[in-house]
Parts: structure tokens; C-alpha cells; sequence
């Protein structure tokens, strides 16, 4: 058909110049770029959730506040009667499901979709175009806390102390009946399977934490990659790209080999293309607040993604590109330091981690040697060449303290330096929790020390009859330079 127009021809052309011009801007608002998607969570965060240890009462009221934009459905009750709910959006044709908490200490991504969810029901901003197209194409469905049980003591499994993830097929937890009921209700094209992963994974080969790791999850044995699989490794690649612009290096792929009892798996072999969102650590992130951003954009990402099938111009080989995940990193990894055998010293590396013991609402960490002798395959998140290095008891202070608000920092820094690492006092209570740099005793007088495997670590580094630094709790504090940190302890 021929145009008809009254117009020039320079003036046709031009006006046609104005009006892509016009399209390319509306579109610069889409998820492509991790410009925009930083600038939509800085708009769309939700201030309520400030930690990850939140429990189901606190996201019952924020699931209530979107019952104007979200079709809200109570999907049934956990072993121990809390509900469990999916949030509907969207008016399109390609379904997408996404699942968040399957295990109760796993709550990144969780934050990350209450985040989402105000991005979604936002309106008469620079972001209405991108909105537009997501409503239009897409149907989701979220499923934003599937073990409210586990979330309640943050630990991983429900209260029937049985892994939900692996109880895809037996189904004896009413939280995987839920699970597996709104997959085969909805048939969702898509899956987001969201996780959080130890913080001690790192991009193979190298010393960066994996602070994201994706899957394509298998459906079989021989791992073998059909157009389910493939869908989902196409979009994998581009929420890669968006992650390599912010955190480059920090991305691992987690190992595809088939696990039968897992909802993953199962959810891609019964024809969804599944996504595996693993969060892991990042430096001085304890909360995993920048994480839950990177969590929104890659999401975000992946939904323009499907909705526009950007997906289909990227290839499985970037998939598997895409470094291992691998698991060699340790807190702090003390090199060469020597250590006594019977009057003599040998060099040997330290390879210390901190794990979180859950108290009440809050938390502590319990520190000791994860692994010695040559230690050159690991990656330390913090490290020291201790070649000079002693290997040295501490003491512990004869005064009685009487609270640990008695002690302060400085005092605490001052009997380190003078070579004690611990101190006594007489109102706490064995467990309580503390943050000081130094270790608090109650009724007894000893403190668990040592260098071998399995044993806490509390002790100085010495060089010549001089202490250099201290290991208090698995932390290393330099004597002559110490540095601001958070430490997370208990009374002993």
C-alpha cells in the first residue's frame, strides 16, 4: 500500500526521525539497562522489611496493603497452621510463577518481591511503560513465604523437620501439597525458584563470594537440555548480563546434576522452565540488603525478558559459560602460622569459618577451624601471611566485672593488647548476647581455645614475644591497627 501524504518528503522523514525518537525513549524505561533497574528499587523498596529475620505476622500486613492491585488468595496452612498466600498481577497470556522461603532462613528473594510488588502497583512515573508491558503479556502468580513455620525459628526445614525441597514427589508436608497444587492450577510457563545459598560459594577459581548463583534445573539423569531447559538458560544469561554491569565476578552456576525429589527439578520436568535464584554473601552485606536489591533487578529483568521474549536472542554456550559454583572460601584464612607440638613449631594454614546460631530474634556467630595443613585451593574472605607468626595463649582478666556495659569497647581493646582475651562478669547470663571484641565468661573461669580442627578459635598471634593481632570468636583484630567491625557474640 502506498502512503499518501501531503506533506514534503524532508518534512515526512524528519517527522518520522521524531517519532522513533519518541518510541526509543519510552523504551530506555525497560528493564534492559541496570541503571533503570537500580533506579526502580530505589523507588519501590519496601521500608517495613529493614533485616532478614522477619517473621509471617510481619509480612501479613504488607501482603493486606496490596489487596487493591493483587488478586490475594489464602492457598492453605502449614504443619503448624500459619496461612500460606499467592499474590496474582497481570492480564497477560505467559504465565509465571515465582516461590520464595521453601526454606524458612532463606529470605532474600522474599524482600526482593515485596519490593516487587510496589514496583508493580506504581503508576504516573517514568517506569508506566514498562508496567504496561508486563500487565499485558504477563500473568504472575507469587507464592512469597512457603515455610512461614520455618521462618518463625529461622531455620531451614518445616516443622516437621522435613526439607520442602525434598518432597516434590511424596508430598508428605501440606506446604509441598501447596506448592505443587498452584503449579499444576496455574501451568506457569515460568518458575523462579528463590533460595539463599552459604556464604562461603564462590565463582570457581576465584576469591569472589557468589553473591548470585543461578540453575536451569535438570529433568533427568543425563542432565540433558530440551526446549524447557533451554528457555530457561536463555533468560539466565541475560539476568547474567545485568549482574555483570554491577557485580562482576560474583556470579556462579550452581550444579545441574538431577535430584528427584526436588521441586526444581520436578517443576522442569513437568514442562515449566525453571529458574534457580540462589542468594549468597557479599562484603560487609550481613542483612543482604544490596542482595535483595540484586535480587528485584535480575527479576525485574528476567519478567521484561519473558514478556517481550528478549530471551531467545541469547545462547545455552553463555550459559555454560557462566563460572562453576564452587565452595572454597573461608572467613579468615591464617597463612604459615606456626603452631607448638610438643616444644616444636610447625607451619600450618588455617582455614576458620563463622556460623550463625540462631538466638531468639537475633543471632550469633560460633567460630572454629574448618580446615588445616595447605590450604593453597582456598580463599580467604579476610587473609593474613602469618610466616613470623606465633601461635599464643591468652589470659583471662582477674577483675570481676559487673555488667558488660562495665566494659566498653576500649577497655576491651586495652586487655587485648595486654594479652587478655577474656573477661568475667557477674550479671550476665551464659548465651546472652554481646559485641564486644573480646570474649565474656560467666560462672566459669576457662574459655574454649585451639588450632586444630573443630576447635574454637581464641588466641593471639605472636612474633618474637610480641602480640600482633588476636583471634577472638574467629575475628582477626590487629593490635596495632584495629579496624571498626561488627562482632556478634555470646556470654560463654
Amino acid at each position: 500500500m502506498k502512503i499518501q501524504t501531503s506533506l514534503p518528503l524532508s518534512l515526512f522523514l524528519l517527522f518520522s526521525v521524531i517519532l522513533l525518537s519518541c518510541k526509543t525513549t519510552q523504551t530506555s524505561t525497560h528493564a534492559s539497562s541496570s541503571a533503570v533497574l537500580e533506579s526502580a528499587f530505589i523507588k519501590s523498596k519496601e521500608h517495613a522489611i529493614t533485616h532478614r529475620r522477619f517473621k509471617h505476622a510481619d509480612l501479613l500486613p504488607l501482603i493486606d496493603q496490596h489487596s487493591d492491585e493483587f488478586g490475594i488468595r489464602q492457598l492453605g496452612e502449614s504443619v503448624e497452621g500459619r496461612s500460606i498466600y499467592s499474590l496474582d498481577w497481570g492480564d497477560g497470556k505467559r504465565k509465571v510463577m515465582l516461590w520464595s522461603q521453601m526454606h524458612g532462613n532463606e529470605s532474600t528473594a522474599t524482600m526482593a518481591l515485596f519490593d516487587l510488588f510496589n514496583f508493580l502497583e506504581g503508576n504516573g512515573d517514568e517506569f508506566d511503560g514498562l508496567r504496561s508491558l508486563l500487565r499485558s503479556n504477563l500473568n504472575l502468580k507469587f507464592i512469597p513465604m512457603l515455610n512461614p513455620d520455618g521462618a518463625e525459628t529461622f531455620k531451614r526445614r518445616n516443622a516437621l523437620d522435613i526439607d520442602l525441597n525434598r518432597d516434590a514427589i511424596s508430598q508428605i508436608s501440606p506446604e509441598a501439597v501447596i506448592l505443587k497444587k498452584a503449579r499444576d492450577d496455574f501451568e506457569p510457563e515460568f518458575g523462579f525458584n528463590l533460595h539463599d545459598q552459604q556464604t562461603y560459594y564462590n565463582a570457581s577459581g576465584t576469591p569472589k563470594q557468589a553473591t548470585i548463583s543461578v540453575l536451569a534445573p535438570a529433568y533427568n539423569y543425563a542432565t540433558e537440555v530440551n526446549a524447557v531447559r533451554t528457555k530457561a538458560m536463555q533468560t539466565i544469561v541475560g539476568m547474567n548480563r545485568i549482574l555483570q554491569e554491577v557485580v562482576p565476578g560474583h556470579v556462579g552456576r550452581y550444579d545441574d546434576a538431577f535430584e528427584p525429589r526436588a521441586f526444581g527439578d520436578n517443576i522442569t520436568k513437568w514442562g515449566t522452565s525453571t529458574i534457580l535464584i540462589e542468594s549468597g554473601g557479599y562484603p560487609d552485606d550481613p542483612e543482604k540488603q544490596y542482595i535483595r536489591q540484586l535480587n528485584f533487578m535480575i527479576i525485574l529483568n528476567a519478567l521484561e525478558q519473558i514478556a517481550t521474549r528478549s530471551y531467545e536472542q541469547y545462547t545455552t554456550t553463555e550459559y555454560f559459560s557462566i563460572p562453576d559454583n564452587d565452595l572454597q572460601l573461608v572467613d579468615l584464612l591464617i597463612n604459615e602460622i606456626q603452631v607448638p607440638v610438643n616444644g616444636k613449631y610447625y607451619p600450618v594454614d588455617l582455614g576458620i569459618r563463622r556460623r550463625e546460631i540462631t538466638a531468639g530474634a537475633s543471632y550469633y556467630t560460633s567460630a572454629s577451624v574448618d580446615d588445616l595443613g595447605d590450604l593453597q585451593v582456598y580463599f580467604g574472605l579476610e587473609e593474613i601471611n602469618a610466616t613470623e607468626l606465633k601461635y599464643a595463649e591468652g589470659k583471662v582478666y582477674e577483675q570481676v566485672f559487673d555488667s558488660i556495659a562495665a566494659i566498653g569497647e576500649a577497655k576491651a581493646m586495652e586487655l587485648l593488647k595486654e594479652g587478655y582475651l577474656a573477661v568475667k562478669v557477674k550479671k550476665e547470663t551464659k548465651g546472652d548476647l554481646h559485641g564486644l571484641p573480646i570474649l565474656v565468661l560467666g560462672s566459669t573461669e576457662t574459655y574454649p581455645s585451639g588450632w586444630k580442627t573443630g576447635e574454637p578459635t581464641n588466641f593471639f598471634l605472636e612474633q618474637e614475644g610480641v602480640r600482633k593481632y588476636a583471634v577472638v570468636n574467629g575475628y582477626l583484630i590487629d593490635l596495632g591497627n584495629p579496624k571498626d567491625q561488627v562482632f556478634k557474640q555470646r556470654v560463654h
